[in-house]
């Protein structure tokens, strides 16, 4: 466990060495936790006092501006040996967060092949397979026997990304099959590795999209998924550990989408209150626009609440548990989007199921209401036969728009957790008021 006070209390005594040897004995992912929470002041002090054999680990962990403040503020002296240290797919990623002089200098200090692999590796569309792959895998030949298999991997297994799964190449690189390390540890030495190696492999493209790959490896429960180009050339494989890094990032989208915020690349702790409120008030102005119309709404029907004060005081219950209902529906089907438990072809299905739900919810709900308002409002029957069948047409309606208006935005390529949460909401309550004061107009005598 990371006691961060004792950290924070070493450091404004600037008692350093404490630090360093209170960080020392830490995981790899605790030092760059603790690293990560600090100013910027204090996180190039206790980076400096990393060993310099755990600084490029360390270093690989960090958040995104923490990476750049560290490279803004070291010497490019200090920073080459950590760089070089870095595997190739966080090489890249770190060079395009960087300005062009500093990636330009850099990439003057590698040999010309790295600089080639790293240009190839930026020219990758963003998100794709492609930018997300290493290239640090184990390759074999088919005419390899496995005493020969092992003895390769042994020397060079150490710098690679994983050597549990070792891919077997034709000589203009095809991927041909793939061998486990189970596979060689437990047969014959003479025996080939074309002769035990599998054929049937699943595979991505360097185009394929990273949630796709992110499908992939939660369908088929992989720990590794080789990357061909459209040649059926291997280059790359995306391991376990960067899909789930891809699998928070794509979570924690969706999850500031149905917030109606715009995703942040950066931590909490390290965006500026400016950036984090941009990336919020953008979204509360629409919010604010739109729910215009649910002013207007009220607006056109003001010579009923003229003559029936008492149907203000329900509005908020009404548009609150239509909201709550279309979020509901809205929340389930983007889920179950994401896991391809659902698609555009289910959208009938989808909306018979929701309509169903919507008749139960919403026939309790206003069987609640109708009890809430007689006994405890003490208000006419006729009111509350208003608010009561109010609340189940809206709750019905809520429960149908949140569960097909995901799958329509889905079809249309717009991501389905835009239109959930505030957005549903707001459309909810413009058709909830609508319904209401429909409602009232038939029942009451006006």
């Amino acid at each position: 466990m990371v006691n961060m006070e004792k950290i924070y209390e070493y450091l404004e005594n600037s008692d350093y060495s404490s630090v360093q040897r209170e960080i020392q004995n830490f995981h790899i992912a605790d030092i760059a936790e603790i690293i990560n929470r600090l100013e910027d002041k204090d996180l190039i002090i206790v980076f400096r006092l990393l060993n310099k054999d755990i600084a490029a680990e360390v270093f690989a962990n960090l958040d995104r501006n923490k990476k750049i403040r560290i490279v803004d503020s070291v010497k490019l002296d200090e920073l080459r040996p950590i760089i070089d240290e870095l595997h190739l797919d966080d090489k890249v990623d770190l060079l395009e967060e960087l300005p062009a002089n500093v990636v330009k200098n850099i990439l003057r200090y590698s040999d010309s092949h790295e600089r080639n692999l790293i240009n190839q590796f930026l020219n990758y569309k963003e998100d794709s397979a492609g930018s997300i792959m290493t290239i640090e895998y184990v390759s074999l030949k088919p005419q390899m026997t496995v005493e020969e298999a092992l003895l390769y991997i042994r020397k060079n297994g150490l710098d690679k990304e994983t050597i549990y799964n070792c891919y077997v190449l034709s000589p203009n690189k095809k991927l041909i099959g793939v061998v486990s390390l189970r596979e060689l540890v437990t047969s014959d030495r003479d025996v080939l590795i074309g002769e035990i190696m599998s054929e049937d492999i699943i595979f991505v493209h360097t185009d394929t999209d990273q949630e796709e790959v992110a499908d992939v490896f939660s369908k088929y429960d992989l720990s590794a998924l080789p990357v061909v180009d459209t040649e059926n050339r291997l280059t790359g494989i995306v391991t376990f550990d960067d899909i789930l890094d891809v699998m928070e990032q794509e979570a924690t989208e969706d999850f500031h989408k149905m917030a109606s915020m715009t995703p942040s690349e950066g931590g909490y702790l390290s965006e500026t209150p400016f950036k984090l409120a941009m990336d919020r008030v953008i979204w509360l102005v629409v919010l604010l626009i739109s729910g215009i119309f649910v002013g207007n709404i009220i607006e056109n029907y003001n010579w009923i609440l003229v003559q029936y004060l008492v149907l203000n005081s329900f509005i908020p219950m009404i548009t609150g548990a239509g909201g709550n209902s279309g979020i509901q529906s809205s929340t389930l089907a983007v889920r179950n989007l994401s896991l391809n438990e659902i698609e555009f072809g289910d959208t009938w299905k989808v909306v018979v199921k929701e309509f169903q739900v919507g008749i139960i919810v919403g026939g309790v709900m206003g069987v609640f209401s109708l009890a809430k308002v007689m006994l405890i409002d003490r208000v006419s029957l006729d009111i509350g036969l208003v608010v009561a069948l109010t609340m189940f047409v809206s709750i019905l309606v809520a429960k149908v728009f949140g569960g097909l208006i995901p799958l329509l935005a889905d079809k249309v390529n717009i991501d389905p957790a835009i239109m959930s949460s505030s957005i549903i909401t707001t459309l909810v309550d413009a058709i909830a008021l609508a319904i209401y004061f429909t409602i009232a107009a038939i029942i009451l005598p006006i």
